[in-house]
């Protein structure tokens, strides 16, 4: 993925418990706060158009990476909420954040370990795509859920494995190891230790409903 921009040394961040946003996958993401509204306008004027994507590690601190997305598109409501669609370009390691003369945080970023998540989309030599989607239908199956199994059998490594990671309702802590899973393959091991953990764990119950 050939970027026709360059990374900048800072961006805003939007802290978000619990979300995962993967290089080159797609995150919808709803915006209504004044200080994000303001955040979004200002992001719209820039050539880079990104929004550091982060999760909050405690009171008053960052987890100390992220990734940032690309704003590809975005629809405003009747009521004046923006629905926004986020391109995953790469991950970054935070280095300093300052809230400065704007309402919302901007983010030093430090883009120097992640030089593949600008290249293009990975592959997992050793992904037993069957044994995957086998232990991913038991959970689905044992909370009822339904999945679009045909789109998961056609869909490349990089794709399955990051839209897995960022759609299932692991915990905070979890979503955030996925993210920092150095290669897919790595992410890809973790995911099916999470969803093998999931079917035992009948405390996330609630959170599949």
């Amino acid at each position: 993925m050939a970027l026709r921009f360059d990374l900048p040394d800072w961006l805003p961040l939007f802290p978000l418990t619990g979300a995962l946003l993967l290089p080159r996958a797609r995150l919808p993401l709803q915006i209504f706060e004044p200080r994000y509204l303001q955040m979004l306008d200002d992001v719209l004027k820039t050539d880079h158009r990104l929004i550091g994507v982060i999760q909050p590690s405690g009171e008053d601190e960052l987890a100390p990476i992220g990734c940032a997305g690309r704003v590809t598109g975005f629809t405003e409501t009747e009521e004046g909420r923006y629905m926004i669609s986020l391109r995953g370009v790469s991950r970054f390691r935070l280095t300093d954040a300052e809230e400065g003369f704007a309402p919302y945080l901007k983010g030093r970023a430090d883009w120097g370990d992640y030089a593949r998540d600008t290249g293009p989309a990975e592959t997992d030599q050793g992904f037993d795509r069957a044994a995957l989607i086998a232990r991913l239908r038991r959970l689905m199956d044992q909370h009822e859920m339904s999945a679009d199994w045909d789109s998961m059998a056609e869909a490349g490594d990089e794709a399955l494995v990051n839209s897995l990671s960022m759609a299932l309702p692991f915990e905070p802590s979890e979503k955030q190891a996925l993210l920092e899973a150095e290669t897919l393959s790595e992410r890809r091991r973790m995911l099916s230790g999470l969803i093998e953990f999931a079917l035992h764990d009948s405390g996330r119950e609630e959170r599949l409903q």
